[in-house]
């Protein structure tokens, strides 16, 4: 025999590879709806957020203005001067867009609002009022 000896390769046997893609099926049936349940509380957090941003943003539009958006010039009055409004000193969002809720809906604002000088609120995942989980409305009074 020479000095180079001849080494066999061995790969995966079928049965080898099938024991792999279950494990990795089962983990995924494990840890996916985990991930989703996450992701759909995340959003329902940042919706709260963008709410209680919106809100201080109002405080201080009330505080130079004099008063807060009415119901016809809603919370776009945030980024653009209203007509006939004084001593606006906008925009007031840094982005200079009234932002979306996270599913990609506008927020609802009312003035005078029902449960305080306003009312700011999301309808959730589904745009509809009531639900729960992701569907849940998102408040500003809650």
């Amino acid at each position: 025999m020479s000095s180079i000896q001849l080494y066999r390769t061995r790969g995966f046997t079928l049965v080898e590879l099938l024991v792999v893609l279950a494990i990795l099926g089962l983990l995924a049936g494990l840890v996916g709806p985990q991930v989703m349940n996450f992701l759909g509380s995340s959003k329902t957090k940042t919706a709260k957020l963008q709410i209680d941003n919106l809100a201080a943003t109002l405080d201080m539009y009330r505080l130079e203005v004099g008063r807060y958006p009415t119901q016809s010039e809603g919370l776009q009055a945030l980024v653009e001067r209203p007509p006939n409004v004084a001593n606006w000193n906008g925009p007031y969002l840094r982005k200079g867009d009234v932002p979306k809720d996270p599913w990609g809906f506008d927020y609802n604002y009312r003035f005078p609002g029902e449960h305080g000088p306003f009312d700011i609120w999301s309808l959730g995942a589904d745009n509809r009022e009531g639900g729960e989980g992701e569907n849940a409305d998102i408040l500003s009074w809650e």
